[in-house]
């Protein structure tokens, strides 16, 4: 159980968010904290990896990491899927890099090979080593599973499944997003941000920040239509009104978009729909220390390629993420390590509107249950 500093009390986070406080500040800054995090929420999440269609083809594969863990995932000669750590099992250098198509996946150091199903299939000068067994030498399998058009993989063998972990989401991904079954990937691209991994989580799941910080996107989306709504362990944030002319960018009234929906899956995986030509973003922050994380994101299209209005689009995205929210969320984190901080108290209103902040609530609420950490009352 995770204990409060001597420094001064910490309020409770009550199951009302309109009564609570937020998660004390060191739990953005505080080294063990992280380090609790990684086995209690980092290996036993669902994250995600691509779309299923980036596997679509015999010997396709990609590779993910969570934190210090390395997996990929590849479709054998049977069709099957499977996910495997990303380590050959000789000397553990990495297997894989990137996405591709493979008949065999050899180690780049030894020339060890692997079939796709995950046995060894030959170790240069090992096969005639006294007591050499090749089937003690088989890759790791890590659990995986297709849900709603997405692949996702988890370290945690005894977790629940993804479709029941984020009941409806595939519903949800399928009424929103024009065509996600047969996108296509279309860029991908990553950042740096100098902030804790619940720092990034907790801009995403508010738009009370988005007029004073984002007010091309407060053109481009009608605040008065942004609604969230938290489910068992994701939340879906909707703008059901959208102007084509605008700041951020122009698209046509006609065209097949006409709304902003975002979803974020517990812990740090988000998919994202704009207004505009179909296409979809999985993004997802990868914690890598304490007060550094990284964001990863995948984009697709139906057909893989971008039209015009989906570069400018892609363009202004670009924006919000690296200058507007990485800064945000950088001077955060610079104010989490103040003195003059301890902690916040959530602004939320009966709408769940776009100035209400009940989905970080419930993220807090998601992570204080997986830490353990007492929060029925105030604890010095």
């Amino acid at each position: 159980m995770l204990k409060a500093s001597n420094a001064r009390a910490e309020h409770k986070l009550d199951q009302d968010p309109a009564r609570s406080y937020t998660l004390p500040a060191r739990f953005y800054t505080d080294p063990d904290i992280f380090q609790a995090e990684r086995e209690a929420i980092f290996y036993r999440g669902w994250h995600m990896a691509c779309h299923a269609n980036d596997l679509a083809e015999i010997g396709s594969y990609v590779t993910a990491t969570i934190f210090d863990q390395k997996v990929f995932i590849c479709r054998g000669k049977d069709n099957v899927l499977r996910g495997f750590y990303n380590v050959c099992a000789h000397r553990a250098h990495e297997l894989l890099a990137g996405s591709g198509k493979a008949k065999v996946i050899t180690c780049p150091y030894h020339a060890w090979s692997y079939y796709l199903t995950g046995e060894l299939r030959s170790a240069r000068g090992a096969e005639d080593q006294p007591g050499f067994d090749s089937g003690e030498f088989c890759l790791t399998p890590v659990r995986i599973e297709t849900y709603g058009h997405v692949v996702f993989f988890n370290l945690d063998d005894a977790a629940p499944a993804a479709s029941e972990t984020f009941e409806g989401l595939d519903a949800e991904l399928d009424e929103h997003v024009p065509g996600f079954a047969g996108m296509q990937r279309s860029s991908t691209y990553n950042s740096v941000i100098e902030a804790n991994w619940k720092v990034a989580v907790d801009n995403f799941l508010e738009c009370y920040h988005c007029a004073p910080a984002h007010p091309a996107f407060a053109d481009l989306v009608d605040l008065s239509t942004y609604r969230s709504e938290c489910h068992a362990q994701h939340s879906s944030h909707i703008g059901s009104r959208v102007r084509p002319n605008n700041k951020a960018y122009v698209f046509d009234p006609m065209a097949a978009v006409q709304k902003s929906a975002f979803w974020w899956l517990w812990p740090m995986g988000t998919v994202n729909l704009v207004p505009g030509d179909p296409a979809v973003s999985l993004f997802w922050f990868n914690p890598i220390s304490a007060t550094r994380t990284e964001l990863l994101a995948i984009s697709y299209t139906p057909n893989g390629k971008m039209t015009p209005q989906l570069k400018a689009a892609s363009t202004y995205a670009g924006t919000i993420l690296s200058e507007e929210d990485n800064s945000l969320c950088e001077s955060v984190q610079r104010g989490m390590a103040s003195r003059g901080y301890r902690q916040g108290r959530f602004v939320v209103d009966a709408a769940r509107s776009s100035n209400s902040e009940h989905a970080v609530h419930h993220f807090h609420q998601l992570v204080a249950d997986a830490l353990n950490w007492r929060k029925s009352d105030a604890i010095a």
